[in-house]
């Protein structure tokens, strides 16, 4: 795959990057199809959403966000697979200031046996190490943006506006929250 055709959700909602000379009624049916793909094949769908101001309030030496996000992550990846009673791989976006800190954080938390929430929660259904590559090569990390950025427009600050792209967004999400297995967990 080439750049050129990766797939994110804020350029196809917005009309930006590759789709900039889309229509506005195009890009709301690509949402659709991809929504439908979601559904159709059952995706399962496990979020974190960290109120930021929130964490830093609530405690005196708060986790690093990104830390806590991958933690909280990495938990709800080994719930789901838990419940499947299954081994798992976690792969991300090749962000290359993250990747040393996302391996090495992983590697800890597999060493301690547990993550360091409450409790901790055991990784072991998460086998090797966290795999990284660029968003151009994965059609499935494309899909987790436009999951992200519709998640992010229509479930965390949900703002109802009168403007049928938007309306039809918004069920288009509603399709899939309620056609997959979809958590989200809210921190604090």
């Amino acid at each position: 795959m080439l750049p050129e055709t990766e797939l994110h959700g804020k350029d196809i909602f917005h009309g930006k990057g590759n789709f900039k000379k889309s229509k506005l009624a195009d890009r709301v049916n690509l949402l659709d199809d991809i929504a439908n793909f979601i559904v159709n094949n059952k995706i399962p769908i496990r979020l974190i959403c960290i109120d930021v101001n929130r964490h830093r309030n609530k405690y005196a030496y708060p986790e690093p966000e990104y830390r806590l996000g991958l933690m909280l992550f990495l938990e709800r990846v080994c719930d789901f697979l838990d419940e499947k009673d299954k081994l798992g791989l976690v792969f991300g976006d090749y962000e290359k200031d993250e990747i040393a800190k996302s391996i090495l954080d992983f590697s800890q938390f597999k060493h301690e046996g547990k993550t360091k929430m409450y409790f901790g929660r055991p990784l072991g259904r998460l086998i090797d190490t966290i795999y990284f590559t660029h968003s151009h090569h994965s059609r499935f990390l494309q899909v987790a943006d436009i999951i992200i950025f519709l998640a992010n427009r229509f479930d965390v600050e949900p703002t109802p506006v009168d403007k049928w792209h938007e309306n039809k967004s918004r069920e288009i999400w509603q399709k899939i929250t309620t056609g997959t297995d979809y958590k989200i967990q809210r921190w604090p």
